[in-house]
C-alpha cells in the first residue's frame, strides 16, 4: 500500500507556524526570518514533504514560471545568459519556459496577445530589436517585462555597451602598425527584427579609429553570418585586400574562431602576421590564446531577472537601466612572440 503523501498542515504543525508561513518558505519570501525558515525546512525534511506545483498556483494565483524569448537556444552565448537566469530561479523556486524565435511567422506569434509567453508571471526578452516591432514598443501584456542583453526606455534592461566595445577594440588595435579590419556579424533575422549588436559593434569600432587619426575603409569591412566559416572567409578576403600584417576586429568569438583556423591553414604567424581580438570572453578563448573583449554574460542574465523579481513582487518604480562594460583581455593573438 503506497504511504500517504506528508500535507503542508503537517509541515506547519510541526515547525510550530502558520501554513501561510510555510507558503512563504516555499516561495522564498524575504519576510521570514532565518531561523523560522531552518525549522520549516527541517520539519520538511523530516515529514518527507515536496510541495505540489499545481496547489502553488491555486493558492497563490501564480504560475512560478517566467517565460524567456530569445533568438535561438544552441549559442554559447544564450546557454552562458540561461545559466545567470537560472541561478535566480533556483533561488526563487520557480521553472522557466523558452520561447525561441527561429522565423518571422513565429517571431509574430510572440507579438501578439494570445501567445502562451504571456501567461506566466513574467517575460524575459532576450532579442535586442523586437519591442521596436510592437506599437508603442510596448509588449501586448499586463504581466512583468524585463529586457535582457538589450535596452529600452519604456522597460527595466540589463545589456552591454556594444558601441563601447568596439571603440576600446579600436583604441587597443590602433597602436599595432598594418592595415585594420572588422567583421561583422549580420543574421538573417536581424533586418526583420532591428537587431543592431552587430552594427554597434562595427560603428563604435569605425568612430574609435576616427578619434585615434585612423580610418576603416568599407572594403575592410566583411559581413557576415554567426559562424567559425564566416571568419575563416573573412581572412581570406582581407588577404586580397592588403598585404600581413592584418589587425582584425572581429565581432564574435566564434568568428575569430574561423580566423584563427585559417591563419593557421594559411602559414601566418598569430600576434604578428595576424593580430586578432574577439567580442564575448568565452571561456575556451584562453585555450586559444585568443584576445577578446569578455562581457560579463552570466551576471547579466542575473540581474535582469532579479530586476524581473523586483516586478513580480510589486516594485512600481520607473524603468531601470543595467548598463554592463566590456573587459579587454590580451593575450597571444595580440601578442608578438618573444624569442629570448
Amino acid at each position: 500500500m503506497a504511504r500517504r503523501k506528508p500535507t503542508i498542515h503537517e509541515v506547519a504543525h510541526l515547525a510550530r507556524v502558520g501554513i501561510g508561513t510555510v507558503s512563504r518558505v516555499l516561495n522564498n519570501h524575504p519576510s521570514v526570518r532565518a531561523e523560522t525558515r531552518e525549522r520549516v525546512l527541517l520539519a520538511m525534511a523530516s515529514l518527507g514533504y515536496s510541495p505540489n506545483p499545481h496547489a502553488r498556483r491555486v493558492a497563490g494565483g501564480r504560475s512560478y514560471t517566467i517565460s524567456l524569448i530569445l533568438p535561438v537556444v544552441s549559442t554559447e552565448f544564450y546557454n552562458r545568459l540561461l545559466e545567470g537566469i537560472e541561478q535566480v530561479l533556483s533561488e526563487e523556486r520557480y521553472e522557466i519556459a523558452l520561447f525561441p524565435i527561429f522565423s518571422p511567422q513565429r517571431l509574430q506569434r510572440y507579438l501578439e496577445s494570445r501567445s502562451l509567453a504571456y501567461q506566466t508571471d513574467g517575460l524575459l526578452v532576450a532579442s535586442q530589436g523586437l519591442a521596436h516591432l510592437l506599437p508603442d514598443q510596448r509588449f501586448p501584456t499586463e504581466r512583468p517585462v524585463v529586457l535582457v542583453d538589450a535596452y529600452s526606455p519604456h522597460y527595466d534592461s540589463a545589456y552591454v555597451d556594444n558601441y563601447l566595445g568596439g571603440q576600446m577594440a579600436a583604441q587597443y588595435l590602433s597602436q599595432f602598425p598594418g592595415e585594420v579590419f572588422a567583421i561583422q556579424m549580420q543574421e538573417e533575422l536581424d533586418d526583420f527584427m532591428g537587431n543592431t549588436v552587430g552594427q554597434e559593434r562595427i560603428a563604435g569600432f569605425r568612430d574609435g579609429l576616427g578619434q585615434m587619426g585612423r580610418r576603416l575603409p568599407a572594403e575592410h569591412i566583411f559581413v557576415s553570418r554567426f559562424s567559425a566559416e564566416g571568419g575563416r572567409l573573412a581572412l581570406q578576403y582581407f588577404m586580397q585586400q592588403a598585404k600581413p600584417p592584418y589587425n582584425i576586429f572581429a565581432g564574435a568569438d566564434l568568428l575569430a574562431l574561423g580566423v584563427l583556423e585559417e591563419a593557421e591553414r594559411q602559414g601566418l604567424e598569430l600576434g604578428e602576421q595576424v593580430r586578432l581580438l574577439g567580442f564575448d570572453g568565452h571561456p575556451w578563448t584562453e585555450a586559444r590564446g585568443l584576445s577578446t573583449l569578455s562581457q560579463p554574460i552570466e551576471v547579466m542574465g542575473t540581474e535582469a531577472t532579479r530586476l524581473l523579481f523586483d516586478r513580480i513582487r510589486g516594485y512600481k518604480g520607473g524603468p531601470r537601466a543595467r548598463r554592463f562594460e566590456p573587459t579587454l583581455i590580451e593575450r597571444r593573438s595580440t601578442q608578438q612572440r618573444s624569442d629570448g
